[in-house]
Parts: C-alpha cells; structure tokens; sequence
C-alpha cells in the first residue's frame, strides 16, 4: 500500500479550500493526477466525475475512472470510486481512497491532502515502486500550486 499525507497552511478560510476542491474542473488545474475531465456533476455535498487519472510516472494507459467526492460536516471531503456497477476494471486493480481537510489556524487554514492506494498483488510490482519515487512530490506541487491560486485571489 501506499499512502501519501501531506499538509500546508493557506491564508484562506476552510471552507474556501473545500469549495476549491468540490469544483473539480478547477482543482484538474492543480492536480496533475487528474488527466481529462468527461462529466461532473454536484448534487449538495456529493461531487462525481468521470475522467482519466494520470498516475506520476506511470507511462501505461488507464481506464476512464468515476470518482465521489462527499463533504463530510464541513470539515473534509472523502473520495472514493463511484459505487458498482461503474469502475469494474479500476476496482480489480486496487483500491483508492483520497481525504481532504482542514481547520482554521493563525493566517488561515492548514490544509491536509491524502491519498492512497493499494495494488492487488499481480499489479503491485508494476505500479508501487514508481508511485513510492513519485508520488509525494505530486501531492506536494498540488498544494503549492492550490496555495498559490486561494491566496492569489484575496
């Protein structure tokens, strides 16, 4: 398994951070494991979209991917793999799971983003030393480039 915790303090209100993440057609901006955008749709605090990820570093081709997004009492965003019967394929590969939080702090929020997974055992060879070398400095552009964007618009 693999998992990822990052953390930074943004001079932005919790909430703002939130709200950037749940605008997933904004957020693709500073993500770059979020590749090309087919649908999303917000009903109250539950986003789901259709896209195809981009793991770092893994050269491969993945299957078109469908993601929910919920808000959690205002104070994180779980994300998940859209239920059965979408993302079949996705789901013999492994497991994925993502958190988003934060909390109000001196000078704003300090922000949280985690991200795992877990490789069934016949992939885990393939995609886990690559994502080891790679994946921590994703996540950590991702905030740099969300901080960047929240504070750039105060």
């Amino acid at each position: 398994m693999i998992e990822v915790t990052e953390r930074e303090t943004i001079a932005c209100e919790p909430r703002d951070w939130l709200e950037f993440v749940l605008d997933v057609e904004r957020y693709a901006e500073v993500d770059d494991k979020i590749g090309p955008i087919r649908w999303s749709r917000r009903r109250g605090d539950v986003v789901e979209f259709k896209f195809r990820p981009r793991l770092p570093g893994v050269r491969l081709p993945e299957p078109c991917t469908t993601s929910r997004m919920r808000l959690v009492a205002g104070e994180r965003i779980d994300v998940r793999l859209a239920p059965l019967p979408r993302n079949a394929l996705n789901r013999c590969a492994g497991l994925f799971r993502a958190r988003f939080s934060a909390v109000a702090v001196d000078g704003g929020a300090e922000v949280t983003r985690m991200i795992s997974f877990r490789f069934n055992p016949l992939l885990r060879g393939l995609f886990e030393p690559t994502l080891r070398r790679t994946l921590p400095a994703s996540v950590r552009r991702e905030l740099a480039l969300a901080k960047r964007i929240l504070e750039d618009r105060r």
